[in-house]
């Protein structure tokens, strides 16, 4: 660890705006390398934890949307608007994380079905094991599994 390893650890935000102001200044030989390594590779894991758990509490009101029809409601059609267009902004953001969109939603998808039945009362066995939107389907603006609904209704 470099000599700046004990404000990394004692005074985070203090040891970023240092590390920002040696890099601004190309001061190379001060830079607290190890922790920066460390730091942009968590970067990297927070984008996909984001991913996931955006697609999670998508996935999870598509699922209430499909297996509990009666109880659709403005809060669940702006939910599923409102996380689909934060990944659309997401991938966008960072299109490197366009491939791993589709284990993303594997990955995602337990969580969406705990939220689901945590939120909706119903039995685990109400969920197929496995997600049944196609990446393109969870993200499509216009897809709404289970019965055809009117937006009248629920608007």
């Amino acid at each position: 660890m470099g000599q700046f390893s004990p404000a990394y650890e004692t005074d985070y935000y203090a040891w970023t705006q240092q590390q920002a102001q040696f890099l601004q200044q190309q001061q190379w030989n001060c830079l607290d390398i190890v922790n920066l390594v460390e730091e942009i590779e968590s970067l990297g894991r927070q984008e996909r934890r984001e991913l996931r758990n955006r697609l999670g509490v998508l996935l999870a009101h598509l699922l209430k949307w499909q297996f509990q029809p009666q109880n659709r409601s403005r809060s669940w059609l702006a939910t599923i608007r409102e996380q689909r267009f934060q990944v659309r902004q997401l991938l966008a953001e960072s299109p490197s994380l366009k491939p791993y969109l589709v284990e993303a939603i594997e990955l995602a998808y337990q969580s969406a079905v705990n939220l689901a039945v945590r939120e909706t009362g119903l039995s685990y066995k109400t969920f197929p094991p496995e997600c049944a939107y196609s990446s393109e389907q969870v993200l499509e603006s216009e897809f709404f599994p289970g019965e055809p609904f009117d937006f009248e209704v629920v608007l």
